[in-house]
């Protein structure tokens, strides 16, 4: 396991600055293992819902965690608005940093994060494999 800490800018998409840190570094399997910040809003889907609530900001990041695949990001976040009101759920793209972001990650480098489709579900969920390195 290989630990990172990430610092996000102001104006950046969390998501997307995630995944282009994932690329840039070659992770295969990463957990996002602590977050904390503040957002201008967030798209969360609730449970069991289809589609993304956006709560509007100024917004506090109180939480993040999940997993980067090659496949993509499957994260959960919490966030406080002003009044302390919090919220849950899937995090969508559209979550603009505010001030800052700052990630804990863990890279696991013996193995492989996919997300493939499970019938079971109805949802692409994780698949876990070695890693092949090179002979």
């Amino acid at each position: 396991m290989q630990p990172w800490v990430l610092r996000l800018a102001p104006g950046n998409d969390l998501l997307e600055a995630l995944e282009d840190a994932r690329k840039a570094q070659g992770w295969t399997a990463v957990f996002v293992t602590a977050g904390i910040g503040s957002l201008h809003a967030a798209p969360l889907r609730f449970a069991d819902q289809r589609e993304a609530t956006t709560i509007a900001g100024p917004l506090e990041l109180v939480s993040l965690s999940g997993t980067l695949s090659l496949d993509g990001p499957h994260l959960h976040a919490s966030v406080a608005d002003a009044q302390g009101r919090v919220y849950g759920g899937h995090l969508r793209a559209g979550a603009t940093i505010r001030t800052t972001a700052e990630l804990l990650l863990t890279e696991l480098t013996d193995v492989v994060f996919r997300r493939k489709a499970d019938p079971r579900t109805g949802h692409k969920e994780l698949v876990i494999e070695p890693r092949q390195l090179p002979s």
